[in-house]
């Protein structure tokens, strides 16, 4: 029977938006389960809070999530003595994030519903007991391009540096776009070579 990997959306989509990740987890022999939340109308305690009961019906679980979904597994798991498995995020500003600290007291601030404070503060560095990888895009297609302008490398939603923090083990980035992540053969190997690496 293969691992366990719980699948984790961002903001803005529900659980079939990882369809084809769940997919080619299941064709490489892993056992990949839905994680839904509502991400606009639900605090982010309230998505930890049953995070952590999912994680507890199986510790030797796995954890891959795209953007918002991986600040929310990070804080989730953070003290959650249960967990023993890996977090894998994709397109994460685990930083925080600079659209949202930019915009949150503006009407565009509506957009990142109630997870505005956790978008906005992220994480100084990986909590202490946590294996946290990232894939990050590199490619600027996505649809934060038509309200911010980024300077320097990004996804076209979250810039390169806002998916690094200190203790991470493992950083890959990828020409890929923020939605585009969700499809891409490409983030998929990363994802596997993560899953599968030997430490």
């Amino acid at each position: 029977m293969g691992r366990r990997v719980l699948l984790v959306h961002g903001l803005w989509m529900h659980a079939p938006a990882l369809y084809f990740w769940a997919r080619q987890l299941r064709a490489a022999g892993f056992r990949p389960h839905y994680f839904s939340y509502r991400s606009l109308l639900q605090s982010p305690e309230q998505a930890i809070a049953r995070l952590r009961k999912a994680v507890l019906a199986e510790a030797e679980t796995d954890i891959l999530a795209h953007s918002l979904g991986g600040l929310i597994a990070v804080e989730a798991m953070t003290g959650f003595g249960p967990f023993r498995g890996r977090i894998l995020c994709v397109g994460s500003p685990l930083a925080g994030s600079q659209v949202v600290r930019r915009y949150r007291h503006t009407p565009l601030g509506v957009l990142a519903g109630r997870s505005t404070a956790l978008l906005s503060r992220g994480f100084t560095r990986v909590p202490e007991g946590l294996d946290v990888s990232v894939i990050a895009g590199t490619d600027p297609k996505g649809l934060g391009r038509f309200v911010h302008r980024f300077d320097a490398e990004n996804d076209g939603s979250v810039a390169l540096s806002e998916t690094r923090i200190p203790g991470l083990q493992k950083h890959v980035s990828v020409p890929v776009s923020h939605s585009g992540q969700l499809f891409s053969k490409t983030v998929i190997t990363q994802v596997l070579a993560l899953l599968n690496r030997e430490d």
